[in-house]
């Protein structure tokens, strides 16, 4: 007998269907039947129906298969923020039998030119913001195809030139940039229109994403998630938060950004099947203009992290947004502050209610019960077909109580790592097992709760951050002789980057390491503290031993 299943919410089943649909395509276009005329997305005060993205994916999807001659299988890269393209780009790709890459923005050319090359994308859809980061790699891909949009082009006249100006003349967020090869969005919509479009065919064993990630070490990886891993943890998510929303048809705040996989499986893919309307936030970082947009949706739910609830709680204009309609605040990607999930009750009412996943797991793994009353520091029980084991370094499976390195089974599990099948034979288990790298316990009730974590990957504000990364871009530069790389606990952030290093010229500074950091690392992975000392800890064949840094650095 399951320990959990005693404890499972009334009306939750214990095992979901997946065979109800063939592909993630196929769950979007039985929405638009049920749903045509309702809202499906909404952005900068613009809403489109869910017939409305299904016209606009049909426009795109044509082109991207008959004037760009894209086949089944081939990868195509979206590199955006929050923005109405975005969920256009993804279902035109998916209904056209395309693999979506999601692409973090905020990369560096290094970066870009990392994931496009390990990735073999041969098209990218991408924001000309970011088009000058595009310029420097590009013809160190194999990239064949550029799709540009700008932040706009989806708002009716005269709105979308006055933003389009704004951005690009008054705010200057758009660097110069030369891609004389590249289309701009409008007009692959415009061509896209001449040609008849039908969803591709698509099952289970297709690639729906290839979702990056850094797995456990080293460079990023990108997750293999199938159209079945998908519609399993739409089905899973489905099922537990029916309990709660019914078949209500509302709003959910989409902040966290959908090339994000919590966002992208929570909010655009489940809450699509459910027929509500993800109101995108474009820049989730402008708190004050956040609020602005949420204060009178009265929305029904949200999702974030905990570093986004703490933003918005102290931020005084905060507590007169409309919570009247909250039902669902679900906190992910990084761990819940009790002092957060506290202050969020008394602010809007509702609790805070926290899971947790992976991107290999596509990602809801363990969710707390949708009635919970009070936070409870746990990530909850196993989702419905999940199986949650904790197990000795061994793979033994531990008694209840003792801590261990949490395990999951389950069909939302990836198939692999990209082209790395021996990355892959390192957490994948041939009985199924993903092995996470986090330490947890599991009580008699079969709650879950993380007690360490076994790899040496940082979490900050819910993305991954990989000290190898790091310690090999700080190591190029040529004043340095030695790089270890640790995580310290950060009140806004969860934990930042730490990097202790050693010193080749004396008069290395600490400026000059952040400014080496910037030119080469997304914003997020730059070392917040960098100390300089005499030597680091190793083993005896060399090897740094990070956690000795972190116990100079860090717990003293």
């Amino acid at each position: 007998m399951k320990p959990w299943l005693n404890s499972y919410p009334d009306g939750i089943p214990e095992n979901i269907s997946i065979d109800e649909y063939a592909s993630i395509a196929e769950v979007f276009d039985q929405s638009v039947e049920k749903f045509s005329d309702l809202p499906a997305f909404s952005n900068f005060g613009k809403s489109l129906s869910y017939l409305e993205i299904k016209t606009y994916t049909d426009q795109l999807g044509a082109y991207l298969i008959n004037e760009l001659g894209l086949k089944k299988g081939d990868r195509v890269a979206i590199m955006m923020p929050n923005l109405l393209q975005n969920p256009v780009a993804i279902f035109a790709a998916l209904r056209a039998g395309l693999v979506v890459v999601n692409t973090n923005p905020l990369y560096t050319a290094r970066e870009l030119k990392h994931q496009l090359n390990d990735s073999g994308a041969e098209t990218i859809i991408i924001l000309e913001n970011f088009c000058s980061v595009l310029q420097q790699v590009v013809t160190e891909t194999g990239i064949k195809n550029i799709i540009v949009t700008r932040m706009g082009d989806m708002l009716p006249f005269p709105k979308s030139a006055i933003i389009n100006l704004v951005v690009k003349y008054i705010k200057k967020m758009v660097p110069a940039y030369s891609l004389p090869s590249a289309v701009m969005f409008k007009k692959a919509i415009k061509s896209g229109s001449r040609h008849h479009f039908e969803t591709v065919a698509s099952n289970h064993n297709d690639i729906a994403f290839l979702q990056y990630t850094g797995g456990t070490t080293g460079v990023s990886k990108g997750a293999v998630l199938t159209n079945k891993n998908l519609i399993a943890n739409m089905q899973q998510a489905s099922a537990w938060i029916k309990t709660l929303v019914g078949d209500k048809r509302e709003i959910i705040i989409t902040a966290l950004p959908l090339y994000h996989i919590f966002s992208l499986t929570a909010n655009c893919l489940t809450f699509m099947k459910q027929g509500w309307m993800n109101y995108l936030i474009t820049n989730p970082r402008d708190l004050n203009g956040f609020i602005k947009e949420i204060k009178d949706l009265k929305f029904a739910g949200i999702t974030g992290v905990n570093t986004l609830f703490n933003g918005l709680l102290n931020q005084p204009e905060f507590k007169n947004v409309d919570f009247s309609k909250l039902i669902l605040a679900l906190g992910g990607g990084m761990s819940v502050q009790h002092s957060v999930a506290e202050r969020w009750k008394e602010t809007t009412g509702t609790t805070l209610v926290e899971a947790y996943g992976l991107t290999e797991t596509s990602p809801a793994a363990c969710m707390n019960p949708m009635d919970l009353q009070e936070f409870n520091g746990m990530i909850g029980l196993p989702i419905p077909s999940t199986e949650v084991s904790i197990q000795n370094d061994d793979w033994n499976e531990m008694p209840i109580g003792e801590s261990g390195e949490i395990c999951i089974r389950g069909p939302q599990v990836m198939q692999g790592y990209w082209q790395r099948p021996k990355e892959t034979a390192n957490v994948l288990s041939a009985d199924g097992w993903l092995h996470t790298g986090d330490i947890g316990i599991m009580n008699e009730q079969g709650f879950v709760k993380i007690v360490d974590r076994k790899k040496d990957m940082i979490l900050v504000s819910g993305f991954n951050v990989f000290p190898n990364e790091i310690e090999n871009v700080i190591s190029e530069h040529p004043d340095v002789l030695e790089v270890g790389v640790v995580g310290k606990p950060d009140e806004k952030s969860g934990e930042s980057v730490l990097a202790v290093i050693v010193k080749k010229n004396p008069d290395l500074t600490e400026e000059a390491i952040i400014a080496f950091c910037r030119e080469n690392l997304t914003g997020y992975k730059i070392p917040r503290t960098v100390i300089f000392a005499k030597e680091l800890p190793k083993t005896n064949v060399g090897k740094i031993l990070r956690r000795e840094i972190r116990d100079k650095y860090v717990d003293h």
